[in-house]
């Protein structure tokens, strides 16, 4: 399917308008937000009421005052960076293992396979809770933390592929002309397997920016005063009931995201795939 063929299917078009939008969000955030997320203007004010001194808070004011629409602009920032940089984190070291477990085989696989099991056999969040109390909440550990427990997974992934292309001839013939194992590994087996792996990229993103809001709740995500879409509800939980406002709109923020993931995921994951050289 061609690109233009492939941004007519319904799903990967509202994936992308989602996604982009939020990825505009995100960089225009100082110049598209009606106040400082951090200036305290009037507490627990309803959807639309005015600030003082003039503008309106469209989606009302936190417990401290703080403008909730600025507070989501500017957390987008983070939520997307957060999870992008682990993500790719996770995928650098998955990817980079499972292609030489699968192709060298033998006890290079089988080390790494144990340990990829063992890794997998513990629950994702509780490694996430584990590695982050062990470093200490950081945007850094926090990367660490995901990389920790998602990279074992897209290893799984990628030994499977590599181990079903590294069978096809063309891999064959490269080994006959003398190629480097590096040059095998990344040229000729890596962009034949890529097509499951973008759609798992897509998803394990989604999983991430997911992860990201229950670290945030649960106070292991940025540190206060930063605009955080999980600390947000986390905040907000004790008075959702009376200023449901409060917890809502982060909810949507992180929903509408992984909703747009997924529906890219699943478009890419439905189009036909043409892998080359096989």
């Amino acid at each position: 399917m061609t690109r233009a063929g492939l941004f007519k299917r319904p799903a990967v078009a509202i994936g992308v308008v989602i996604v982009g939008a939020w990825v505009l969000v995100a960089l225009l955030a100082p110049w598209i937000a009606p106040f400082d997320p951090l200036r305290s203007l009037a507490p627990l004010a309803l959807p639309g009421a005015h600030a003082p001194g003039g503008g309106v808070l469209w989606l009302g004011g936190d417990l401290l005052g703080r403008d909730i629409l600025s507070r989501l602009l500017f957390g987008a920032r983070p939520v997307l960076l957060l999870s992008t940089t682990a993500t790719l984190t996770a995928y650098l070291v998955g990817v980079s293992a499972g292609l030489w477990a699968g192709y060298v085989g033998g006890l290079l696989d089988m080390g790494l396979s144990f340990l990829a099991n063992v890794i997998l056999s513990f629950p994702v969040l509780v490694l996430y809770i584990v590695v982050i109390l062990a470093l200490g909440a950081s945007p850094l550990n926090l990367v660490i933390a995901v990389t920790f427990a998602s990279a074992p997974s897209v290893f799984r992934l990628v030994r499977t592929l590599t181990a079903d292309v590294r069978q096809r001839d063309f891999v064959a013939a490269a080994v006959i002309q003398g190629e480097s194992v590096p040059r095998i590994l990344f040229v000729d087996i890596l962009p034949n397997a890529a097509g499951p792996l973008v759609v798992d990229f897509c998803l394990r993103l989604g999983y991430t920016t997911i992860m990201v809001g229950v670290l945030g709740f649960l106070g292991l995500g940025l540190p206060p005063p930063a605009p955080d879409w999980g600390g947000m509800v986390n905040e907000g939980r004790a008075l959702a009931f009376a200023f449901p406002h409060l917890v809502v709109f982060p909810c949507l923020a992180i929903s509408s995201l992984v909703l747009g993931l997924s529906l890219l995921a699943d478009g890419l994951n439905a189009a036909p795939q043409t892998r080359g050289g096989l």
